[in-house]
Protein backbone atom coordinates (compact mmCIF):
# COMPACT_ATOMS: atom_id res chain seq x y z
CA UNK A 1 0.00 0.00 0.00
CA UNK A 2 1.25 3.40 -0.64
CA UNK A 3 -0.40 6.85 0.23
CA UNK A 4 -0.60 9.94 -1.73
CA UNK A 5 -2.35 13.23 -1.06
CA UNK A 6 -4.02 15.77 -3.36
CA UNK A 7 -6.32 19.22 -2.45
CA UNK A 8 -9.21 19.90 -4.29
CA UNK A 9 -12.95 21.14 -3.77
CA UNK A 10 -16.19 19.68 -4.88
CA UNK A 11 -19.91 20.09 -4.56
CA UNK A 12 -22.41 16.86 -4.20
CA UNK A 13 -25.19 17.63 -6.93
CA UNK A 14 -28.63 16.91 -5.29
CA UNK A 15 -27.65 16.21 -1.86
CA UNK A 16 -29.84 17.80 0.93
CA UNK A 17 -27.22 19.20 3.14
CA UNK A 18 -23.86 21.84 3.25
CA UNK A 19 -22.46 19.26 1.15
CA UNK A 20 -24.19 20.52 -1.46
CA UNK A 21 -22.37 23.66 -1.44
CA UNK A 22 -18.78 24.02 -2.68
CA UNK A 23 -16.25 23.33 -0.14
CA UNK A 24 -12.70 21.69 -0.21
CA UNK A 25 -10.52 18.88 1.25
CA UNK A 26 -7.13 17.61 1.81
CA UNK A 27 -7.62 14.31 0.47
CA UNK A 28 -5.57 11.48 1.75
CA UNK A 29 -5.68 8.69 -1.01
CA UNK A 30 -4.45 5.07 -0.09
CA UNK A 31 -3.54 1.95 -3.08
CA UNK A 32 -3.11 -1.47 -2.31
CA UNK A 33 -1.97 -3.86 -4.62
CA UNK A 34 -2.06 -7.59 -4.30
CA UNK A 35 -0.85 -10.68 -6.15
CA UNK A 36 0.98 -14.31 -5.06
CA UNK A 37 3.76 -14.38 -7.15
CA UNK A 38 7.19 -11.93 -6.31
CA UNK A 39 9.12 -10.53 -9.36
CA UNK A 40 13.21 -11.72 -9.88
CA UNK A 41 14.25 -9.15 -7.21
CA UNK A 42 11.46 -10.54 -4.54
CA UNK A 43 8.92 -7.76 -5.14
CA UNK A 44 4.96 -7.56 -5.88
CA UNK A 45 5.46 -4.04 -7.03
CA UNK A 46 8.22 -1.47 -7.19
CA UNK A 47 6.44 1.29 -4.59
CA UNK A 48 8.48 3.57 -6.89
CA UNK A 49 6.03 2.79 -9.61
CA UNK A 50 3.04 2.24 -7.94
CA UNK A 51 4.06 5.85 -6.48
CA UNK A 52 4.46 7.14 -10.20
CA UNK A 53 1.41 5.85 -11.06
CA UNK A 54 -0.60 7.11 -8.29
CA UNK A 55 1.19 11.14 -8.56
CA UNK A 56 -0.16 11.36 -12.50
CA UNK A 57 -4.24 10.65 -10.94
CA UNK A 58 -3.42 13.31 -7.81
CA UNK A 59 -1.85 15.70 -10.76
CA UNK A 60 -5.11 15.54 -12.40
CA UNK A 61 -6.99 16.15 -9.29
CA UNK A 62 -5.07 18.66 -7.22
CA UNK A 63 -5.95 22.49 -6.72
CA UNK A 64 -9.20 21.55 -9.17
CA UNK A 65 -13.24 22.08 -9.09
CA UNK A 66 -13.62 18.07 -9.34
CA UNK A 67 -17.54 19.21 -10.68
CA UNK A 68 -15.40 20.31 -14.00
CA UNK A 69 -13.15 17.49 -14.63
CA UNK A 70 -14.18 14.66 -16.45
CA UNK A 71 -16.11 12.41 -15.23
CA UNK A 72 -17.45 14.37 -12.34
CA UNK A 73 -18.22 17.35 -14.29
CA UNK A 74 -22.04 15.40 -15.83
CA UNK A 75 -21.94 11.46 -15.48
CA UNK A 76 -21.34 11.26 -11.35
CA UNK A 77 -20.75 13.03 -8.54
CA UNK A 78 -17.83 13.74 -7.01
CA UNK A 79 -18.21 11.85 -4.07
CA UNK A 80 -15.54 9.72 -2.05
CA UNK A 81 -16.86 6.79 -3.22
CA UNK A 82 -16.73 7.96 -6.94
CA UNK A 83 -13.38 9.25 -6.07
CA UNK A 84 -11.92 6.07 -4.65
CA UNK A 85 -13.31 4.09 -8.10
CA UNK A 86 -11.68 6.69 -10.32
CA UNK A 87 -8.24 6.37 -8.79
CA UNK A 88 -8.50 2.50 -8.44
CA UNK A 89 -9.25 2.50 -12.27
CA UNK A 90 -6.90 5.01 -13.56
CA UNK A 91 -3.89 3.35 -11.34
CA UNK A 92 -4.81 0.37 -12.56
CA UNK A 93 -4.56 1.13 -16.18
CA UNK A 94 -0.56 1.08 -15.44
CA UNK A 95 -0.06 -1.25 -13.00
CA UNK A 96 -2.47 -4.48 -12.69
CA UNK A 97 -1.08 -6.78 -15.25
CA UNK A 98 -1.07 -10.91 -15.02
CA UNK A 99 0.92 -10.84 -11.64
CA UNK A 100 -0.29 -7.72 -9.84
CA UNK A 101 -3.66 -6.00 -9.51
CA UNK A 102 -4.84 -3.05 -7.35
CA UNK A 103 -7.59 -3.78 -5.85
CA UNK A 104 -8.44 -1.34 -3.49
CA UNK A 105 -8.27 2.47 -2.46
CA UNK A 106 -9.26 3.93 0.19
CA UNK A 107 -10.07 7.95 -0.14
CA UNK A 108 -10.07 10.39 2.91
CA UNK A 109 -11.92 13.31 3.00
CA UNK A 110 -11.01 13.94 6.65
CA UNK A 111 -9.23 12.02 9.40
CA UNK A 112 -11.80 10.28 10.54
CA UNK A 113 -14.18 10.13 7.27
CA UNK A 114 -13.04 7.66 4.29
CA UNK A 115 -14.70 5.92 1.27
CA UNK A 116 -13.19 2.33 -0.34
CA UNK A 117 -13.65 1.12 -3.53
CA UNK A 118 -12.46 -2.96 -3.64
CA UNK A 119 -12.39 -5.58 -6.43
CA UNK A 120 -12.94 -8.98 -5.49
CA UNK A 121 -11.73 -10.64 -8.73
Amino acid sequence: MIEEEFSAAHALRGYRGKCENMHGHNWIVEVYVRGEQLDNVGMLVDFKDLKAATRRVMKYLDHQNLNELKPFDTEMNPSSEHLAGFILHKVSEEISDTRVKVYKVRVWETPSTCATYEVRS
